[in-house]
């Protein structure tokens, strides 16, 4: 009852209008199993390859047709009449379908759309959650969300040079009241804005993008948001930065055009810390370039022991590069984004390989994102603690909220809030 007899994929948009790639698996016994993948703005120059057709015919180049086509063609004759329950097999047919270790063949988008609708028609199948499919009886942690309320960088035609500007409600007792603190602040600070004669347009992950260029400025007003929301800062809801320092790394050096600096590593390093000293930040995500180990190192031995210092492009959900952090002590935390790596088993493997390194694990979406809600069961499941899914605007991102909610409602009185564990973090 549990054998894959049918694969198919569709082209559909993403909540950018570009193609992306949905896939339903379906079982003997007729249970369904789909999933989309998102894709990214800010990319890690180490991510694994996403396919797109070329064509400037068709979506100017963007388009997934041969996606479809690798999954209708060779994927499925690989897969049908497999268990779908045997996750792990799975995914090392897809894996050796392709025989990269970037996916540069078959594409992560392609292999990623397959391995995580087999695990929902898996799911299915046997009547249960996805995230207690693969957590079991012991998965009840919700994650606090890391909310990105503000946006600069690539995410908005602004000045402002650091890319998220998050709001952390980690004081809250549930994932209900999270997400309710969360929209408050975001509702507070548009107003705010507006009273400002600021625009209220939103970036790619619904944060607002006002006009302004100062990232004290930026911050100054999530706290003023925080505090007329009625919460404490620093105690109810702290503040946590993207930075994607890759995005203005320039011939060795840091060029932040907003606020007119060229910085060393070890001058941006000095340039966080006067920020963390005036306000409530907890958290520092791509505060360096990829590849500048040198300026990690220098970053999480300034503020690795007060901050959760967080690698994205750094590692880009890859074990690999990760293996090379334990050497390097170049940052304390992970982000997790399966699209980077390609498979459900990789994505849990980086997870279970960051919680042995004692690094803290956020499961995160793109900025090019779907309906899809996979990431929150998947941030229960893999216990990670935290997850990122943009504000609480578009459909896009509240879908995964209220998944979440749903959740949290589903598991009762054995439902966790995870909270702020400086330890974890």
């Amino acid at each position: 009852m549990f054998t894959i007899s049918n694969i198919k994929a569709v082209e559909i948009l993403d909540s950018r209008g570009n193609p992306t790639v949905e896939v339903s698996v379906t079982l003997d016994n007729g249970c369904i199993g789909i999933a989309s993948v998102p894709s990214g703005a800010s990319t890690g120059t180490y991510e694994a390859v996403e396919k797109r057709d070329g064509d400037s015919s068709r979506y100017h180049g963007k388009g997934v047709l041969q996606c479809l086509h690798f999954i209708h063609e060779k994927i499925q004759p690989t897969l049908v009449n497999l268990d779908a329950r045997n996750q792990r097999a799975i995914d090392q047919r897809l894996l050796a379908l392709d025989g990269t270790d970037n996916k540069n063949i078959l594409g992560a988008n392609t292999i990623l759309s397959v391995s995580l609708s087999v695990a929902h028609a898996a799911a299915n199948a046997q009547g249960v959650p996805l995230y207690f499919y693969l957590g079991g009886p012991m998965a009840n942690t919700l994650p606090v969300p890391l909310i990105n309320v503000l946006n600069g960088g690539a995410h908005a035609d602004n000045d402002l040079d650091i890319q998220e500007f998050m709001i952390i409600p980690h004081g809250a007792s549930s994932m209900q009241e999270a997400i309710r603190w969360g929209s408050e602040v975001y509702h507070t600070l548009k107003k705010l804005l507006k009273a400002d004669n600021l625009n209220t347009n939103v970036g790619d992950e619904g944060g607002f993008a006002p006009s302004i260029n100062s990232t004290t400025k930026a911050l100054d007003f999530l706290c003023l948001a925080i505090e007329k929301s009625g919460r404490t800062l620093g105690k109810d809801i702290s503040l946590g930065l993207d930075v994607a320092a890759s995005e203005f790394f320039k011939n060795g050096r840091y060029e932040l055009q907003g606020e007119q600096k060229s910085l060393t590593a070890p001058e941006l390093v000095d340039f966080y810390k006067n920020l963390a000293a005036t306000y409530p930040i907890i958290s520092i995500e791509d505060g360096m370039a990829e590849d500048d180990w040198d300026g990690w190192r220098c970053l999480t031995k300034n503020l690795g022991n007060i901050l959760q210092i967080v690698g994205d492009d750094l590692f880009v959900t890859n074990p690999k590069r990760l293996l090379q952090n334990h050497n390097k002590n170049a940052a304390n935390s992970i982000l997790i984004k399966p699209n980077q790596i390609g498979t459900l088993t990789e994505t849990w493997e980086t997870v279970l390989l960051g919680k042995k390194l004692s690094m803290g694990t956020i499961m995160s979406h793109r900025s090019g994102e779907t309906e899809d809600t996979t990431i929150s069961d998947l941030s229960v499941a893999f216990g990670c603690g935290q997850i990122k899914i943009g504000a609480p605007c578009r459909t896009d991102r509240t879908a995964k909220y209220n998944r979440l909610i749903n959740i949290e409602s589903q598991l009762g009185v054995t439902a966790s809030f995870a909270g702020y564990n400086k330890k974890a973090w």
